[in-house]
């Protein structure tokens, strides 16, 4: 028998558990030793007498195949086991995701609003991103925001986040009260949390007045929105930048009130960092100031779909970051309202 064959012949049970479970790995070993003896000797194949087959280092050949066989099939079955548990493990998550990020209303007044969220490709490791929109007496608000670290400890942060702006948002007069409203709640949340564990959020605040061309915004930290308009795509970053929520006591200052133009048919879109972030295979981050000016005749939901679709092909389809995105559309005077 040809070695170079024999060596090939017991690594095929391994390279097969890569792929295949225990029982094809299983088939492949019981076939690579029967392939081994008729290469060692058989009348009918090699020409030789049957008793070449069980000369000793053969008989380790054989040996050597069915034990690296068994432990193929012992790593098949485990990386099945493996690949089922962070299936169900992954679904709970983007579930938990899903039910925390619960659908955003198409239709607030005279502000269409679409929503982006995709989960990272990473094995379960879902982030804080959140975002909300809310009709109030004050104009449409809007919320985007990343919390620090990963995990079910940033979902619930989240969840905290959430909850405190869906009750600010109703009862604040302007955004600098509800963002430090919002730096309260996270506050004590980060008092209950261990003492290794340090939260705080970056988010922006926008508030689109029902009676004024124009936009409010507080940036706490976060990157900066576009404002998108047939002509121009723009970045709305903060002349006076306010501090992360759950740091504003560290930093100190109050939160400052950018004003925009606004008109009908401009549209602000707001994003976590996983956008931005995203490189492809030279290490190089995602344009998306520079993407997003070829795609401004689109309407927001082919936007943010050619968006995601951008994104998966920069990446090769290996998103290391959670991607929430929000696209508030100002519409045409022509257009109804909503009831």
């Amino acid at each position: 028998m040809q070695w170079p064959v024999s060596f090939l012949l017991i690594a095929l049970p391994v390279v097969a558990a890569f792929a295949h479970g225990p029982a094809f790995v299983g088939a492949i070993t019981v076939f690579a030793v029967i392939f081994e003896g008729v290469l060692a000797g058989t009348p009918c194949c090699a020409g030789r007498v049957v008793g070449y087959l069980w000369e000793r280092h053969y008989v380790a050949t054989y040996l050597s195949t069915a034990l690296v066989g068994g432990l193929g099939a012992l790593l098949a079955a485990h990386r099945m086991r493996r690949e089922r548990t962070l299936a169900t493990v992954r679904s709970v998550a983007e579930t938990a995701q899903r039910v925390l990020l619960r659908p955003v209303p198409h239709l607030l007044g005279r502000v269409s609003i679409e929503t982006l969220y995709v989960s990272a490709a990473a094995e379960a490791q879902i982030g804080g991103d959140l975002f909300e929109a809310m009709s109030t007496a004050h104009g449409v608000r809007l919320l985007i925001g990343d919390v620090r670290g990963k995990g079910l400890l940033a979902v619930e942060t989240a969840a905290a986040m959430l909850a405190a702006f869906r009750e600010a948002a109703y009862d604040e007069p302007d955004l600098p009260a509800v963002a430090r409203r919002l730096e309260r709640s996270m506050s004590r949340r980060a008092a209950q949390l261990p003492d290794s564990e340090e939260r705080f959020i970056t988010t922006v605040l926008a508030e689109i007045p029902g009676d004024e061309p124009v936009v409010r915004i507080v940036n706490c930290g976060h990157p900066p929105p576009l404002l998108i308009n047939r002509d121009r795509v723009s970045e709305l970053s903060p002349c006076d930048p306010s501090p992360p929520l759950n740091l504003g006591v560290l930093l100190g200052g109050d939160y400052h009130v950018d004003v925009e133009p606004f008109r009908p048919g401009d549209r602000l879109l707001l994003y976590t960092d996983g956008v931005t972030e995203t490189r492809d295979r030279t290490g190089a981050f995602y344009p998306l100031t520079q993407r997003v000016r070829n795609w401004t005749a689109l309407p927001p939901r082919e936007l943010l779909n050619r968006l995601h679709q951008d994104l998966l092909a920069y990446s090769d389809a290996t998103l290391d970051d959670d991607i929430a995105v929000l696209l508030g559309h100002r519409l045409p005077d022509d257009r109804p309202d909503s009831d």
